[in-house]
């Protein structure tokens, strides 16, 4: 048995007339019946009583009705939802982001996503940082990501989605807490909030540059798993940390205050990226709606 049979089948008993379901079917009457007949011998039962001037339901033709609709409205709703992802109508798109410096962006595409394409889950990873959300995109574990790189790599597609600096947090009560900026040369002997080394944030990475290329290692006593645990932990006075102006802008924290760092001047960007030449229809819906919602800002001369 198969949808021929179940949709004939049909026809007819809803017609109760085997040359009006042919009509219906859009076949001649001799095709019609042959199929009726294959499902009756499929089934083992007799489902039509036939004369010349009637045609009638049997006892076992009135109990396949209902389970025969139920085969066909499965069918379209199938076919449907086929139609409907190949169209980026439905499907699941998987992003990968760090932590508050993209809360405000995911939020904003999240609505966006959910206001225009209702049927598409934008499904969000938490605390996937630069190195691991780079490999996951690359490797097809995730769709997209927000991530901050020096160096572009193969194989990916981006667009950026803020321009960012580089500041210190210190508690408000810090000797330096009144200063409009510092230099990382005079943070030599201040003891560090940061990131973890593992799985590479691009926040980490930039300080460990600037503290080198300042003529120190940085004495950094405690690791924190992400930025708004670094803004508590120095709010405490554990010590002071590295970040950028977004990531702080997107915390609520009391205690703590954000200095520009000379060595900041030249700004960061965060991109949107995904793997090039992706044909997933949900994705590139997902990408459109990006444009709406977290439009490219105006970008300095040469950034790209």
């Amino acid at each position: 048995m198969d949808l021929h049979h179940v949709q004939a089948f049909l026809a007819v008993a809803e017609e109760l007339h085997f040359g009006r379901a042919a009509d219906r079917l859009h076949i001649a009457q001799p095709p019609l019946s042959r199929t009726i007949k294959q499902l009756e011998r499929e089934l083992g039962a007799q489902l039509f009583d036939r004369t010349t001037r009637s045609v009638r339901l049997t006892s076992a033709g009135e109990a396949l009705i209902e389970p025969a609709r139920q085969i066909v409205d499965g069918f379209r709703v199938a076919r449907r939802a086929v139609e409907s992802a190949g169209r980026g109508k439905t499907g699941r798109v998987r992003m990968g982001f760090a932590g508050p410096s993209s809360y405000r962006l995911v939020g904003q595409l999240g609505r966006t996503v959910r206001e225009k394409h209702p049927g598409i889950e934008l499904s969000l990873r938490s605390r996937t940082f630069n190195d691991e959300a780079l490999r996951a995109v690359m490797d097809g574990d995730l769709d997209l990501a927000i991530v901050r790189w020096s160096i572009e790599p193969p194989g990916i597609d981006h667009r950026i989605l803020t321009v960012e600096h580089h500041v210190i947090v210190v508690p408000e009560e810090h000797p330096l807490a009144d200063r409009d900026q510092v230099s990382m040369a005079e943070l030599r002997h201040e003891p560090f909030v940061m990131l973890p080394a593992d799985p590479g944030s691009s926040v980490r990475d930039g300080f460990i540059r600037n503290a080198h290329a300042a003529g120190y290692a940085p004495n950094i006593v405690q690791t924190a798993p992400d930025s708004w645990t670094a803004m508590a932990l120095v709010a405490a006075g554990v010590g002071i940390t590295f970040s950028i102006d977004v990531a702080v802008a997107n915390v609520v924290q009391e205690g703590i205050r954000a200095i520009k760092l000379e060595e900041g001047r030249t700004p960061t960007y965060s991109r949107l990226i995904w793997r090039s030449g992706d044909t997933n229809p949900a994705l590139r819906a997902v990408l459109a709606a990006s444009e709406e919602a977290l439009p490219t800002p105006d970008l300095p001369s040469g950034a790209r």
